[in-house]
């Protein structure tokens, strides 16, 4: 665990010793800051005009609010996530570090695990930004903070569970665009799987929604935790790791 904590500290000092780290959290804090905005405004917009049409029943905050802020906060970060992962292989072949990394007392999955973890620390100080947004909310209203938590969460192991297929893309090329771009096709694929069952019913097409990332993050944005949903990103972040200490493996014989 001691290796796997000393690369995770070396992978996080990178980002924050580069422009890379302030830059993605700038990108993210502008934007979930106008989300942010937009979303507060409309719902002012409505409770006004409920409250002059003699609404008795007051809207919720956290779905006219928390809900959709979240939502959008995953899409940035399917935007986000292969900038952080496409440079933690592809860097080291490209500067030749990859050779020393190898041949160093480190096991393979102690490599990938501290790499991902830094990966991981990375996005959620990314993600973490819009909490200063959130916390406007608990300044001048009283939300839910139990939905809130739930949506984090699930905001968390999406992001772990593409970070992890970013990782094993990584490794195959020495090349940060090209990880980064191939990380960003995969990750819409399974962004967008779901979409298979609004036209087609039939059990391949169940299969097919049931492996997208969206699928699984909706309840969590409506303040459900679910296992079924819990272990889909468990299962697919130990299938990407699996899969990169696999790459690693070959790097090896191949070398």
């Amino acid at each position: 665990m001691k290796n796997v904590l000393i690369i995770a500290d070396k992978e996080i000092k990178t980002y924050f010793t580069s422009p890379i780290a302030y830059l993605l959290m700038a990108i993210f804090g502008l934007i979930f800051g106008y989300f942010m905005f937009s979303a507060t405004a409309f719902f002012v917009m409505r409770s006004m005009e409920m409250q002059m049409q003699g609404g008795s029943q007051p809207m919720n905050v956290n779905d006219f609010v928390i809900g959709p802020l979240l939502g959008n906060a995953s899409v940035v970060g399917l935007f986000l996530i292969p900038m952080i992962s496409m440079r933690l292989f592809a860097e080291e072949k490209r500067q030749g570090t990859m050779e020393l990394l190898m041949t160093s007392p480190v096991r393979d999955y102690e490599i990938v695990l501290g790499k991902w973890l830094g990966a991981m620390f990375m996005y959620i100080c990314v993600i973490g930004i819009s909490l200063l947004n959130v916390a406007i909310l608990f300044a001048y209203g009283k939300p839910d903070w139990h939905p809130i938590a739930a949506g984090y969460l699930g905001l968390i192991l999406q992001g772990g569970c593409l970070l992890a297929i970013g990782t094993f893309i990584s490794t195959t090329t020495r090349n940060q665009i090209i990880a980064g771009g191939a990380t960003f096709a995969v990750c819409l694929l399974l962004w967008v799987l779901d979409w298979v069952s609004s036209y087609e019913q039939a059990a391949w097409a169940k299969v097919v929604a049931y492996c997208s990332v969206l699928t699984h993050f909706e309840p969590f944005s409506k303040g459900v935790i679910d296992s079924k949903d819990v272990i889909f990103y468990l299962t697919m972040i130990f299938l990407g790791l699996f899969l990169t200490a696999r790459s690693m493996e070959s790097l090896r014989w191949r070398s």
